[in-house]
């Protein structure tokens, strides 16, 4: 298993930087290593905290202290709570919209705006059932779901974004930078059939900060350092631009 850096730590939390191509748990099709695996090695108290979770395999896991999820193939925060009151209480303000979440994303083509927001309501892929959509033709139940985003650096082929989301659907920021027609580099749901830039092997998607008030009444914001594949990207895109200022 490798090494998973622990970013912040108090009584109630713990805040990881989890690792691009890492789940956070198992599917129920695999037999890799999950970070469930390295919260339960490392935080054996931790395998009754949360709640049951039964995959699309029917099989039903624990979560040992999972309260929210980013994808696989997205590197950074992600907070695992470390006491079932702890536990009820992050939950509770994921749901009432307490905590707040940046990421940073490239993206593809140029954006010449500075920024804008996002609400379109998200539902299911007409066309791929792992795919969700933010299109007027999506199916299913539609949820609402809310976007912010800002242009931190941009050329011709692409652009880098500081991205909020406001609600917490699944696969959200990438739905919504596809709807905009800015979908996110080397995306493989949403972007298969575009070429991979700056590098990019995976996902270019990093969870850069996370803010709440946490058990104690004490606020906690954490950032989670880029990994090496975003450092050498975000250095290829401000060579890039100066080269297209000249």
């Amino acid at each position: 298993m490798e090494h998973i850096e622990v970013l912040y730590e108090d009584g109630g939390v713990l805040v990881l930087n989890k690792p691009a191509g890492l789940l956070v748990h198992t599917d129920g099709r695999s037999k890799e290593k999950a970070l469930t695996d390295w919260i339960l090695e490392n935080y054996p108290d931790l395998a009754h905290v949360g709640e049951e979770e039964r995959l699309s395999t029917g099989e039903v896991i624990m979560r040992p202290g999972i309260v929210h999820r980013i994808d696989r193939d997205t590197s950074g925060v992600i907070v695992v709570c470390k006491t079932q009151e702890s536990f009820l209480y992050i939950k509770n303000l994921f749901q009432t919209k307490q905590v707040e979440k940046v990421y940073k994303a490239f993206v593809y083509d140029n954006i010449k705006e500075e920024q804008g927001i996002i609400d379109k309501p998200i539902g299911k892929s007409p066309k791929d059932f792992r795919q969700r959509s933010a299109e007027d033709n999506a199916r299913g139940e539609l949820r609402e779901a809310v976007t912010e985003w800002k242009r931190i650096l941009s050329i011709k082929k692409a652009a880098l974004l500081e991205v909020r989301p406001k609600t917490g659907r699944t696969h959200q920021i990438r739905v919504h930078l596809k709807y905009i027609e800015h979908p996110i580099i080397a995306d493989p749901l949403y972007a298969s059939n575009r070429e991979k830039l700056l590098g990019f092997k995976r996902l270019a998607l990093h969870a850069h900060s996370i803010s709440f008030i946490n058990i104690s009444g004490e606020p906690v914001s954490v950032s989670a350092p880029y990994s090496e594949d975003f450092k050498e990207a975000i250095t290829r895109i401000e060579e890039i631009a100066k080269q297209e200022t000249l």
